[in-house]
């Protein structure tokens, strides 16, 4: 961490266990302020856990959790004063409008009139949700839910927010207001940690975190995780995409092949080297209408190479 910006999360040597064995297996990592910082890793990689442990709302078998200086597993309660957390499924009275179900949790952290009717209306004319203050909860679309959720989750204005698949199945517009929401918030110092499943979100935080099967492959920067990428990587397009891929299988120095819509991303030890070869053998399959050309990776590329995906469909 850089002296302009000190860590507000410290972790050390975290770890859960649960009946088929470790959730958490030995986790290091600190979070800056005012950093957006992403879990991301297949189902079962460890990303709820590790939000849940941060939240508070579940106790660790060994490690350390500080926030903002408080020891998170000895005094959660204090700590929930600096952090709000937002499970997948936020607890919403659907019965009631969006402005009582901001009224009851500003009550919960005993906000004021006065602070909270500013907070909320700047929330919810960031989100664009000022016309729908009257309307029920229960009515409100996928994405509008997540949107009061944050909204109630910031009410209290924390300086740490924990996001858990803040945007499954919400749509790309709602996910994009949702981004904009987030980003403004940093603008404001709000340190926000998030899990997500969606490997282009995961390229708008400033740092991320590989996890799988409880540890923590690596932590950068996105562009710094890029670099990781073993090989390089080209594109196919055709639309024989899948024959194409079948094509590559076994031939040398291919070391992975993912299908794309209709493209297959082709990693290479050799790019210079192998392209001959691989136009080669698709000639040889039958593809012949086929564009093949360099590919910078995005961290879809790069985790589904670190974890030996390549071949899946």
């Amino acid at each position: 961490m850089t002296a302009s910006s000190p860590a507000i999360i410290v972790v050390q040597d975290l770890a859960k266990r649960f009946a088929g064995g470790f959730g958490i297996d030995g986790m290091n990592f600190e979070c800056a302020r005012g950093e957006i910082f992403g879990f991301v890793g297949p189902d079962g990689a460890g990303k709820t856990t590790i939000m849940r442990l941060l939240g508070g709302v579940m106790t660790p078998d060994g490690g350390s959790i500080r926030i903002d200086g408080v020891d998170v597993i000895a005094d959660p309660e204090t700590a929930k004063l600096h952090v709000s957390y937002m499970p997948q499924r936020f607890g919403l009275y659907e019965d009631l409008t969006v402005d009582e179900n901001i009224e009851f949790f500003a009550d919960l952290f005993e906000i004021d009139a006065t602070s909270r009717e500013e907070r909320a209306a700047r929330l919810l004319t960031a989100s664009g949700m000022t016309p729908f203050r009257k309307r029920r909860a229960g009515r409100l679309s996928g994405g509008m839910k997540q949107k009061l959720g944050l909204t109630c989750s910031l009410i209290h204005t924390p300086k740490v927010l924990l996001l858990d698949e803040p945007t499954a199945g919400v749509d790309p517009v709602s996910r994009r207001d949702f981004w904009r929401i987030l980003y403004g918030l940093r603008e404001e110092g709000v340190t926000i940690a998030l899990a997500t499943s969606y490997l282009d979100e995961a390229e708008r935080c400033t740092r991320l975190g590989l996890l799988h099967e409880g540890r923590m492959l690596h932590c950068d920067t996105p562009s710094a995780l890029k670099k990781l990428m073993p090989g390089e990587l080209m594109s196919l397009t055709s639309p024989q995409a899948r024959a194409a891929r079948d094509a590559l299988a076994g031939l040398a120095g291919v070391r992975a092949a993912l299908l794309v819509g209709d493209s297959v991303h082709i990693v290479v030890d050799d790019a210079k080297l192998r392209t001959g070869e691989i136009e080669h053998a698709l000639a040889a399959a039958g593809i012949v209408d086929r564009r093949l050309e360099p590919l910078a990776p995005s961290i879809e590329d790069l985790f589904s190479s670190l974890l030996g995906q390549g071949g899946a469909s």
